[in-house]
């Protein structure tokens, strides 16, 4: 594996933790609709500090490394790689090929982003 460090591949397991909790925090309470939404906040704040508790270091750590565009690029991708899961997952909703050629060009754009011209 050359070429890949931990503190190039830290970043990004810490940002893979840190949107799974994010997605859960955002989007966990729409299965349940009956509870009240005081409630759902209060679970989803737990669930961000958690987030926050994995993103702040991964930026922290990435930062030395990658760019701040590139570790918000790198945050996006990952965020809706994992929502895309979720939401088929957890929350049942199908994704669409209109799904797939929009998540398709925002990859492009990440591609963009990372090239070095």
């Amino acid at each position: 594996m050359s070429g890949f460090s931990i503190p190039a591949i830290a970043p990004i397991v810490l940002l893979i933790g840190s949107n799974i909790f994010m997605t859960f925090a955002w989007y966990g309470h729409l299965r349940f609709t009956s509870s009240p939404l005081i409630t759902v906040i209060l679970v989803s704040w737990g669930i961000a500090l958690l987030e926050y508790c994995l993103a702040v270091p991964a930026n922290r750590l990435g930062y030395g490394v990658y760019s701040a565009a590139q570790l918000k690029t790198m945050q996006e991708v990952i965020t809706l790689t994992v929502f895309a899961g979720f939401s088929a997952l957890y929350l049942k909703e199908p994704l669409g090929w209109n799904h797939l050629a929009g998540f398709s060009l925002i990859v492009a754009g990440a591609f963009l982003i990372f090239k070095k011209w």
